[in-house]
């Protein structure tokens, strides 16, 4: 039977990294070449990064990604490359390039642009209506495909297999939430079936900005079988073999039926070769993690990608010795290693024994530095200047930990890793240029009830008590009043989370929630609080996005804002 053999090169690239994307492409490249395959198959835009955003508004950013391109397909040989970049005529696509033998042979322009979440394509690009066409790589006719264009059963995936493709290789940069990998998983899954078509799905993988891309690329068979899956939140190469079927019986006897269409025009990009033995490992087949696993890993891809590609080596931490700081800190010494994470204990006339020693207790487990700054001589001296008590006294505290923690980041060039979680930034129980002071916020995303689970994960993983058990036994604490407990100011988190992941992330109106058995007092004071934060969140900084609608670019809501459905 003819088969077609694919490299599946599942990179971790840089927006704006032009350069350093195309060594990347070419060093997988290369590879593919050694295994004797028919075509390298690479993500969406991987020459430019996804996503570049206004970067493409730059005429030369545009023009030098081309030049970029030229020279990745200036290297080619027989085996083809599918390398995704920006494409320009009259207007921007995005498109897929085929490079082989030395030159671009022919283009794909993505059609169906997404503008919802956190994409906004059609900002920037017009969909491609140029007439579809195969190419053909070895002994198999070939259909392209871009991330979008496989989500819709009415993308072009269903007229190309009706055209002629036996396989559709699809370039996709799609981000991460929880569970993602089985929703892409079962959708790609029927859009095999549905066309009787084959398919080879490469996604990228990596940190930007507050996104992660995961990975996780896949191999269907034209009856939507699996065949291949690589790992998720990791750089990945893999050589697949794709049996390349007579399905034209299977499309010919659906019971749905097709509409009659007229064949595609082929180009050929990688000539057909001698008969090849094959794959001796067989296909990579790798299992899912587990949901807490996956979290922690995106966690920890996030935070390393950030911190690096934003040219930064170490970070700082205000280290509480509270559940949050201590999960923050954990998360980075697996990104950056110890020897590039450093604590700060700032105890105050209200800190806690106990804390001060939880804090000890990890920064040594955790083999990182510990220094101690007491701040009560700047509290009892702003306390002295200003007068204030309360909730005002309350926030001082935190804000002076916050400037400790910045002149700190000042001195050493170490970034502030902030340590608020969703539950509390959602409520606005979090101090405006205080504990949301800092560079980036690695548990943004994560409501307190996960964030107890993945710190108890952090034990379970190493076989031993990293984490005191202390911190995940005593009650929330912000320890800045005498006794203080969260849930003194919150309703216990077990019951918040519930709510508001159904007024944040679904979107559901007050009438709704008390209709699906929420309290009404408690749906009127957790909604007010979350509205009245907004202009709190848009001054954080931004984070790990792990759940579907984080607060960020898939959550856009004014701030300057009366309605409280």
């Amino acid at each position: 039977m003819p088969r077609l053999r694919a490299a599946l090169c599942q990179l971790n690239q840089t927006v704006g990294d032009l350069e350093g994307n195309a060594q990347r492409v070419l060093e997988m490249y290369g590879r593919a070449e050694e295994a004797d395959c028919d075509v390298a198959v690479f993500p969406e835009l991987a020459i430019t990064g996804y996503p570049p955003e206004d970067l493409v508004l730059k005429p030369g950013f545009v023009r030098d990604n081309r030049e970029v391109l030229d020279k990745v397909a200036a290297a080619t040989g027989r085996c083809a490359a599918v390398v995704g970049f920006v494409d320009q005529s009259r207007d921007l696509h995005n498109a897929a390039a085929v490079c082989a033998r030395g030159r671009v042979l022919g283009t794909y322009r993505k059609r169906l642009l997404p503008n919802y979440a956190v994409f906004d394509e059609q900002r920037y690009f017009a969909a491609g209506t140029e007439p579809l066409q195969l190419f053909g790589f070895g002994d198999a006719d070939v259909g392209l495909t871009i991330c979008e264009d496989v989500w819709s059963p009415h993308g072009p995936m269903r007229e190309q297999a009706a055209g002629g493709a036996e396989v559709v290789l699809n370039l996709s940069a799609s981000p991460y939430y929880r569970g993602r990998w089985a929703e892409r998983e079962r959708m790609l899954a029927t859009r095999c079936t549905d066309a009787s078509c084959a398919l080879v799905y490469v996604n990228l993988v990596g940190g930007q900005d507050d996104l992660v891309f995961d990975g996780g690329s896949l191999v269907f068979d034209a009856d939507g079988t699996l065949v291949a899956r690589l790992p998720v939140l990791e750089e990945a190469f893999a050589v697949v073999d794709i049996e390349v079927r007579p399905v034209f019986r299977k499309r010919l006897l659906d019971p749905r039926g097709r509409a009659p269409a007229p064949a595609l025009p082929l180009v050929t990009a990688a000539p057909p070769r001698p008969a090849r033995p094959p794959l001796e490992d067989g296909h990579p087949v790798c299992q899912p993690l587990d949901e807490i696993d996956e979290v922690h890993r995106a966690l920890v891809l996030g935070t390393r990608d950030y911190v690096t590609k934003s040219g930064f080596t170490d970070v700082v931490i205000g280290l509480s010795g509270g559940i949050d700081s201590t999960l923050v800190a954990c998360i980075a010494v697996e990104a950056l290693g110890p020897e590039h994470v450093h604590g700060v204990a700032m105890p105050s006339r209200y800190s806690s024994a106990s804390s001060e020693g939880d804090a000890g207790i990890l920064a040594r487990n955790l083999g990182i530095e510990l220094r101690t700054i007491p701040i009560e001589p700047a509290h009892a001296a702003l306390l002295d200047m200003t007068s204030v008590d309360g909730l005002a006294e309350e926030n001082l505290q935190s804000r002076i930990r916050g400037v400790t923690l910045m002149a700190l980041s000042n001195q050493h060039g170490w970034l502030v890793l902030t340590t608020g979680n969703k539950s509390e930034l959602a409520v606005g129980y979090s101090t405006l240029y205080g504990d949301t002071a800092g560079g980036f916020a690695v548990i943004k995303d994560v409501p307190k009830t996960l964030v107890f689970r993945l710190t108890a994960a952090v034990n379970e993983r190493a076989g031993r008590p990293v984490v005191p058990p202390d911190v995940l036994t005593k009650p929330p604490s912000a320890e800045l009043r005498p006794d203080q407990r969260d849930d003194e100011s919150l309703p216990p988190y077990d019951v918040l989370d519930p709510l508001l992941e159904a007024y944040v992330e679904r979107d559901m109106t007050k009438a709704d929630l008390v209709a699906a058995g929420f309290d009404q007092d408690l749906v009127d004071r957790v909604t007010r609080l979350v509205d009245v934060a907004e202009y709190k969140r848009r001054q954080s900084p931004l984070g790990v996005r792990v759940t579907p609608k984080s607060f960020g670019k898939d959550r856009r809501v004014p701030i300057v804002n009366r309605y409280r459905g």
